[in-house]
């Protein structure tokens, strides 16, 4: 139960990454967490295990309206942090009805719940550097024109305009962050940096003899997933509602995410990785490297970790993870 007085969040996604790292930072701020999930949900509740104890768990669906508009009347919060998502891109192209309901209409009812229940609750959105695709500048900022390349991406940006229209439209303190790729040793292992990582462990461990990788000269702005949370909570702290970009501001290449990681296990990449045209997108996106001049301006954000800092802290926990397995 929530103290008198105590601030309450609520975080659509706790299950996530991004969630168990918003989960942490947020009780560290003395927040009362309350974390939403579906009813059938097959998710592991393995990122928060950890929490459980600390952290209230309600049931809720993107996909009821009415469950939505319940929740916020039982948990009453201050803030909402929607971090829910089908979020793996080459998913979106095989379930791309689902990823809109999800990624785009749930955001919706998300919003519709707040303007119906209480509009002083603060929301934020998350929002994707995916929304950018085919790049009409570098680097990327919060005024660069969006043209998405997969139906994540185009999913998002639908949630993201909303986003900026019940802010404007209902006075609604509603922002998004648009942040660029970041990971963590919390990664879904689906994705490219945990895939290295992971794979990294499994043939130290002789468990595998390589690794099948698509495109190695894709480049990204990754950062550690730790450090971006706060940039969430930031924004809801401001006296106005705006959108933010949340990069590193640097870019690396799959081939250098492969050097760094194999390196720091002591072996040669070459020797393992080989290039799989599967796992090519059917559209890939351009040079995405995001310019966060305006969240280091007016939230006073920065990253913490480095590129090198954060492949390292995901190789080395995957071997230990291997090693206790």
């Amino acid at each position: 139960m929530a103290q008198v007085g105590q601030r309450r969040a609520l975080i659509t996604g706790i299950t996530g990454q991004d969630g168990s790292y918003l989960a942490e930072f947020l009780l560290e701020k003395g927040y009362h967490v309350v974390g939403m999930v579906r009813r059938s949900s097959t998710e592991s509740f393995e990122r928060i295990a950890h929490l459980r104890e600390r952290i209230d768990i309600r049931e809720g669906d993107l996909l009821d309206q009415l469950s939505l508009i319940t929740l916020l009347h039982h948990v009453d919060p201050h803030e909402i942090y929607n971090l829910a998502a089908q979020s793996f891109v080459p998913t979106s192209w095989e379930q791309p009805i689902l990823t809109s309901e999800v990624t785009a209409l749930g955001a919706t009812r998300l919003l519709e719940a707040i303007r119906v229940v209480d509009r002083s609750i603060k929301f934020y959105q998350a929002s994707s550097s995916e929304m950018f695709g085919k790049v009409r500048e570098t680097p990327q900022s919060e005024l660069t024109p969006f043209h998405p390349r997969s139906p994540y991406g185009v999913a998002k940006t639908y949630a993201h305009y909303l986003t900026i229209n019940y802010r404007e439209s209902y006075g609604i303190f509603a922002c998004s962050g648009i942040l660029f790729n970041h990971e963590s040793p919390r990664r879904g292992k689906q994705f490219v940096t945990r895939k290295v990582t992971d794979g990294i462990a499994r043939i130290k461990a002789g468990r595998a003899k390589e690794l099948r990788l698509g495109n190695l000269d894709a480049k990204r702005d990754w950062g550690f997933a730790g450090d971006y949370v706060q940039a969430m909570w930031m924004m809801l702290q401001q006296p106005k509602a705006d959108d933010y970009v949340v990069a590193s501001g640097q870019t690396h290449s799959v081939r250098e995410l492969c050097e760094i990681a194999f390196a720091h296990a002591g072996l040669d990449w070459q020797k393992y990785v080989v290039v799989d045209p599967a796992f090519v997108r059917p559209a890939e996106v351009d040079l995405l490297i995001g310019d966060a001049s305006k969240a280091r301006r007016v939230l006073g954000w920065a990253p913490k970790h480095s590129f090198q800092q954060l492949i390292e802290m995901m190789v080395d926990a995957d071997l230990e993870d291997i090693k206790e397995r």
